[in-house]
C-alpha cells in the first residue's frame, strides 16, 4: 500500500512522478491511481473524516481525539459489536444497542470502496436499522485490506465470505454533510434516501 508515503508526501516519490508526468504524452490515457489512494481523495471530496493508523496504539490515539474534539467522554455510544466494546473499553463509555442519547455510532464495516469513496455496511454492522435510525456521527474502524475497487467487488466479496448467509440490509454511505451533493447522490439506487452523515474512518495499516 502507499498510504503511508501519500500522507507524508515523501519529495522522492513527488519528484518521480513529476518527472514522469512531463515524459509523458498528452494524448496518452491518466494513469490510474492506487486504490488507497483512490479512496482517501474520493472518501475526503465527499466531506469524510480520514485518520490512518501504523498499529494499534495510533488507532486507539485517534480514537481518543474525536473524543477530545466532541467531548464524548462519559457519554452513551451506540455499537453493535462486542468486540469493539472490548476494544475501546478503556474511554468510560456507555455501549448500547439503541440510538436514545447516544452520542456516536461506532462500527466496523464491509468495504470500503474507492471508485466514489462510499462506506459499504450490511446486517453485519447494522443489523436491520436504517441509517436515519443511526447517529448523526459515525465511528467506523476498518483496514486497509478492506479497501475494493467498486461496490460490485465489495457486494462480490460479502457473497463469498458470506457462504450459505448473505447477510440483509447492504447500505453504502457517501453522503457525508455535504448539502450540495445530496440531491445528486440520492438518485443513486443504493444510497437513496440516505441522510448526511459526520463519519470518521479509523483506518489500519494491515498489508
Amino acid at each position: 500500500m502507499s498510504i503511508f508515503k501519500k500522507l507524508f508526501n515523501k519529495s522522492t516519490d513527488s519528484e518521480s512522478q513529476s518527472g514522469k508526468a512531463k515524459g509523458r504524452s498528452k494524448y496518452m490515457p491518466e494513469e490510474k491511481l492506487p486504490l488507497d489512494e483512490q479512496f482517501i481523495h474520493n472518501f475526503t471530496q465527499q466531506g469524510g473524516r480520514f485518520l490512518y493508523a501504523v498499529d494499534e496504539n495510533q488507532l486507539q490515539d485517534h480514537f481518543e481525539d474525536i473524543l477530545v474534539e466532541h467531548d464524548f467522554f462519559e457519554t452513551d455510544v451506540f455499537c453493535y459489536d462486542d468486540q469493539l466494546k472490548d476494544r475501546f473499553n478503556q474511554f468510560n463509555l456507555t455501549f448500547n444497542n439503541n440510538n436514545v442519547n447516544s452520542s456516536f455510532f461506532l462500527s466496523t464495516c464491509e468495504y470500503v470502496i474507492a471508485d466514489n469513496g462510499a462506506i459499504l455496511f450490511s446486517s453485519n454492522q447494522i443489523k436491520e436499522s436504517k441509517p436515519a435510525q443511526l447517529p448523526e456521527t459515525f465511528v467506523v474502524i476498518a483496514s486497509t485490506s478492506q479497501i475494493v475497487e467498486s461496490i460490485g467487488e465489495g457486494l462480490r466479496g460479502i457473497k463469498i465470505k458470506s457462504k450459505e448467509t448473505i447477510p440483509t440490509n447492504i447500505t453504502t454511505l457517501k453522503n457525508f454533510q455535504d448539502k450540495s451533493l445530496k440531491k445528486a447522490k440520492e438518485k443513486e439506487l443504493m444510497n437513496y434516501g440516505v441522510p448526511n452523515k459526520r463519519l470518521y474512518l479509523l483506518l489500519l495499516e494491515d498489508l
